[in-house]
């Protein structure tokens, strides 16, 4: 038995597109979400104009209530990114928009930005005292920049070795910075193919206790789509046609055994990363624990740490065999 996961990092799954999903889709997301033991999640959004984000978020936050796994946030993964675009389309690079910022409603949860970007400061201390968790990501930050943006208030690296810099030991960078400074969670897609076994390790080995986050980044690469692009599954991951890694097919269950099966992590150590760390991370305090008093979020386990049944807030939502 185990707390509920929690995904901090949705864009779809399977045949069901967060960005493009109607209600029905939404019900079928709900159902694929509750089958690999996820009670709470965040809908991403990835980077497109203003306008298109903004009836975006409304969409979500029309869909989001319903049975099943609640939605805690929408995450805005974009759309200012720093210079590590990887699938992200259309990133205009002008100057962080303040006021359109300033117009995100309470939804809004999660935003993950550049340092690198015109007026990143500002916009991270102003998404932070708004609650907004500020992520990095997509970026080739400096040292100095990386170090601003946490002294400012970002908190978690977005699917850490991904579109990021390279880590060199005479200028760590954002990825050194990151596995150094004690402030910053990282957050890391354990699925074989966005970051080696051995690389997953050593991240471990360097954040302490609740500092990794485990996410899914998944798409909907049965449908072949991510937002506005087109993907298709290649060596188990979504890509552009140009290769590009653009999300993941990748399950909360699948992620937990990956880690305790490949890496060597221990079992509570990754149920952590799926559960307390990223319910922390977002000031949940009613869930991501089997503690009395929260939440009956809880997931039960079959041998192999297949999921057998899934609770939200002690609703049954899944069961093997339905």
């Amino acid at each position: 038995m185990s707390a509920g996961f929690i995904d901090l990092q949705v864009n779809g799954h399977d045949d069901v597109d967060v960005a493009t999903a109607d209600r029905e889709g939404w019900t079928r997301l709900r159902g694929l979400l509750a089958a690999q033991g996820v009670t709470s999640w965040c809908p991403t959004l990835i980077t497109a104009p203003f306008d298109v984000l903004d009836a975006r978020i409304a969409a979500v936050s029309a869909f989001a209530v319903g049975k099943g796994p609640e939605v805690v946030g929408i995450h805005l993964e974009g759309p200012f990114l720093g210079d590590a675009h990887g699938a992200h389309l259309g990133v205009d690079t002008s100057p962080i928009d303040l006021e359109w910022i300033s117009t995100l409603p309470s939804s809004v949860r999660i935003m993950t930005l550049g340092p690198e970007r015109e007026g990143a400061r500002p916009a991270i201390a102003a998404l932070r005292d708004a609650g907004v968790l500020v992520a990095i990501g997509h970026t080739r930050a400096s040292t100095a920049q990386t170090v601003d943006s946490i002294d400012d208030g970002a908190r978690l690296f977005t699917h850490a070795f991904n579109a990021s810099g390279p880590l060199h030991h005479r200028d760590p960078g954002a990825l050194g910075v990151a596995l150094a400074d004690d402030r910053i969670a990282l957050s890391l897609i354990a699925d074989g193919v966005h970051v080696d076994p051995m690389v997953l390790q050593l991240a471990w080995r360097a954040k302490p206790a609740g500092k990794i986050v485990l996410i899914t980044d998944a798409a909907a690469w049965r449908a072949g789509r991510l937002a506005d692009s087109g993907v298709a599954l290649v060596d188990g991951a979504p890509r552009l046609d140009n290769g590009v890694l653009a999300g993941s097919a990748l399950t909360m269950d699948a992620a937990v055994r990956y880690c305790v099966d490949v890496v060597g992590i221990e079992l509570l150590d990754a149920l952590t990363a799926a559960s307390a760390t990223p319910a922390d991370l977002l000031g949940l305090h009613d869930r991501g624990s089997i503690t009395p008093g929260r939440r009956a979020d809880l997931i039960a386990f079959r041998q192999g740490l297949e999921v057998a049944a899934t609770w939200v807030n002690g609703e049954l939502s899944f069961q093997t065999g339905q």
